[in-house]
């Protein structure tokens, strides 16, 4: 298989029971998505964090207090 459509097609000619396999393999597969879900587990983490919701809270304050205190992040910020 060459191109994304024929992966795709390939891909809907597979019964449920295979999908669902694949799907539990996607992960692997794409090991770029892995960091997204274990990201979505933690911000849908509903158990209390005092110590985090104080420390965003001071942070809110300051931000409110003196906007320009913060330097604007920048995409390289994000890179290691």
């Amino acid at each position: 298989m060459s191109t994304a459509r024929e992966i795709e097609e390939a891909i809907r000619t597979l019964s449920a029971s295979e999908r669902n396999k694949l799907l539990q393999h996607i992960p692997a597969l794409f090991p770029e998505l892995a960091n997204d879900a274990k990201w979505r587990k933690i911000i849908e983490d509903e158990r209390a964090r005092p110590e985090l919701s104080k420390l965003l809270d001071k942070t809110e304050e300051q931000l409110r207090r003196n906007p320009n205190a913060f330097s604007p992040m920048k995409l390289s910020d994000f890179s290691e």
